[in-house]
């Protein structure tokens, strides 16, 4: 494991962020879905890993919510993480979710969702099975959920809502 520092983004950083998304995932696509997000005003949290005084990593966390019969259920998207390909495999990623979620929690937020692969998640705890009442666009073996307070999603049946800057209906 190399050392990293996390914290929070800052107008500075952006520049930074766009680059390393773009590195990572070989298209612009998921730094102009976090640009969109912060122009929304969804972004709940946004990290960023910094080795060696450079960037090389980022998470963002959004608001979106469960359509329920009884109302709206807040959560929160983890979408995207991303690491400079050439630091990848080092636990930058892992670093990252992790202050996350630990933010999340001092927040008093509930309940995580990402749409990721189904080997890496749930060393975190995230799970398909906590969503299996709630419809959403994807393949089920990539939907999961980690609920932050135990029991966040019992009982919850409804349709996922993501901000409108995902595109998913």
């Amino acid at each position: 494991m190399v050392h990293v520092v996390i914290r929070s983004e800052s107008p500075d950083d952006y520049a930074a962020i766009r680059h390393v998304n773009e590195a990572a995932f070989g298209t612009s696509e998921e730094a102009t879905l976090i640009e969109q997000l912060r122009t929304d005003g969804v972004v709940l949290l946004s990290l960023v890993a910094v080795m060696d005084g450079r960037i090389v990593g980022h998470i963002l966390f959004s608001r979106m919510s469960i359509d329920t019969k009884v109302g709206r259920v807040a959560a929160v998207a983890l979408a995207p993480l991303a690491v400079s390909p050439d630091c990848q495999r080092k636990g930058i990623g892992g670093t990252l979710i992790r202050h996350g979620l630990n933010a999340l929690r001092e927040m008093a937020e509930r309940t995580v969702i990402v749409v990721g692969h189904p080997e890496y998640y749930p060393r975190f705890g995230f799970s398909t099975a906590v969503v299996q009442a709630v419809k959403h666009p994807f393949p089920a073996n990539v939907f999961m959920a980690l609920e932050l307070e135990p029991g966040a999603l019992n009982g919850v049946v409804g349709k996922v809502q993501y901000p409108t800057a995902f595109g998913i209906a």
